[in-house]
C-alpha cells in the first residue's frame, strides 16, 4: 500500500507540473486576442495590416486566429488533470453528496475503473494516432495564410488525455489505498484526495451529529 501511495504522489506530481506550467498560457493567450481585437477593430491598424498583407501574402489577423485556438488548445487539454485532481470541475450529481465519504469513494472508485480508464486509454489511442497521421502528413492550416505544423497543437490531444490518464491513476490508487489500506495509509491517502467536497463533509457531520442527537432524545425518552 506505501508503494502506491508512492507512485500516487510520482503521477501527481507530473500532472499538477503540467497544469500549473500549462496555466501561464492563459498570459500570451490574452495578448493575442486583444493584439487581434486592435488590429482588426481600429481603422489605423486594419489598414496598415491589410497593406501588410497584401506586400507580404500573410495575413496577420489568420494568423492571429489560428494561434488563439492552438494556445486554447493546449491550455484547455493540459490543465484538465490538474483540475480533476483539485475538484475544480462541475459535479452536478446530487446523490452523491448525500452520500458518506466512504461510499463516495467507492463509487468514485468504480467509475474510474469502468468508465473513466476504458475512455482515457481509447482516447491516448485514438489521439495518438491522430497526431501521427497529421505529422506524416505535414498537415497545416485549411487557410493557405494560416500557420502551418499543425500536428503541433493536435499533440495537444495526445499530451492531455496521457496527464488526464496518469490523473485518475493517482486517484484510483489512493482510493484502494483509503478504503483497503492500514488506519495511517488510510489517512494518508485521505489527506491528499481532493475529490471529497466540503459541502459533502458538512452534510456528512451534520447527518452524524443528527444521528447522534435522535439516539440521545431516543434513550432519555427510554429513562
Amino acid at each position: 500500500m506505501d508503494g502506491m501511495l508512492s507512485a500516487a504522489r510520482a503521477l501527481d506530481r507530473i500532472t499538477r507540473v503540467v497544469g500549473k506550467t500549462a496555466g501561464w498560457l492563459i498570459l500570451p493567450l490574452i495578448a493575442v486576442i486583444m493584439f487581434d481585437v486592435v488590429t482588426r477593430k481600429i481603422d489605423v491598424t486594419r489598414l496598415y495590416f491589410a497593406e501588410w498583407t497584401a506586400t507580404s501574402g500573410i495575413s496577420v489577423s489568420t494568423v492571429m486566429q489560428d494561434m488563439q485556438w492552438h494556445l486554447h488548445a493546449f491550455l484547455l487539454m493540459l490543465t484538465f488533470g490538474i483540475g480533476y485532481l483539485a475538484n475544480t470541475h462541475v459535479r452536478v450529481d446530487i446523490f452523491r453528496e448525500m452520500m458518506s465519504r466512504r461510499s463516495q469513494a467507492k463509487l468514485e472508485l468504480f467509475l474510474l475503473i469502468v468508465f473513466a480508464m476504458p475512455f482515457l486509454i481509447a482516447m491516448v489511442a485514438y489521439s495518438w494516432e491522430l497526431f501521427t497521421v497529421s505529422w506524416l502528413q505535414n498537415e497545416g492550416s485549411e487557410s493557405m495564410t494560416g500557420m502551418g505544423a499543425r500536428y503541433i497543437v493536435k499533440s495537444s490531444m495526445f499530451i492531455g488525455f496521457v496527464i488526464m490518464t496518469c490523473a485518475a491513476v493517482a486517484t484510483i490508487l489512493r482510493l484502494i489505498v483509503d478504503l483497503y489500506g492500514s488506519t495511517r495509509q488510510q489517512q494518508e491517502a485521505l489527506d491528499e484526495l481532493q475529490i471529497f467536497s466540503s459541502a459533502a463533509d458538512e452534510l456528512e457531520a451534520a447527518r452524524l451529529a443528527s444521528e447522534r442527537a435522535l439516539i440521545e432524545e431516543k434513550r432519555k425518552a427510554r429513562h
